[in-house]
């Protein structure tokens, strides 16, 4: 998507993101996001190398042990390509400080609470507080069946704008909990 394709574009850095989530048999979850930065350009490193376009900047990946009710029982992360090789790398074993945390209980407060400014890597710690909602997702579809049995309202509505109990994809989707808002003709509110 270009806000005005007449004008040509330059190429500069690329970030990928991904994420996924794994239910393991013994009924915990593994939840793996890894991030990938490359520049579009050749540029010279301080001790004289030349660092290749598309090589990767940053190459990390962190993965959550993580129950079904959302505790993080383990913690691992890990550098495959870093701009300061080892340096940064010494910061993976500070991860395991996640042990403990809830995923959906203020988890991206402690994150930034243990890994701001030079306690933890930016990226890291970025790339780890989009997991909560991955979690989630993965979630979603068990919580629909319990929620639809016990007849309790589904934990996505009211969540974002598109599933306000007074939309048009909640009176499609889930009609039992739509509210209508717009006041019958001759009616005033």
């Amino acid at each position: 998507m270009s806000f005005d394709s007449s004008v040509r574009r330059k190429p500069i850095h690329t970030r990928k993101i991904e994420m996924n989530s794994f239910l393991r048999e013994d009924g915990l979850w593994e939840l793996e996001a890894s991030l990938l930065d490359v520049k579009a350009y050749d540029f010279p490193k301080r001790n004289g190398s030349i660092k290749v376009a598309g090589s990767p900047v940053h190459n990390m990946k962190i993965c959550l042990l993580v129950t079904e009710g959302g505790e993080v029982r383990d913690a691992r992360a890990h550098y495959e390509d870093a701009p300061y090789d080892q340096v940064c790398s010494a910061i993976e074993a500070d991860y395991k400080a996640l042990i403990g945390l809830h995923l959906l209980r203020n988890f991206r407060n402690a994150v930034k609470e243990r890994f701001s400014r030079t306690s933890g890597c930016t990226h890291m710690s970025e790339l780890v507080v989009l997991l909560p909602t991955v979690f989630v997702q993965s979630l979603s579809a068990s919580r629909n069946r319990k929620e639809a049995r016990s007849g309790k309202k589904p934990f996505q509505l009211e969540g974002c704008h598109a599933l306000a109990l007074t939309s048009p994809v909640v009176k499609e989707f889930y009609p039992d909990w739509y509210v209508n808002d717009v006041p019958e003709a001759g009616k005033i509110n």
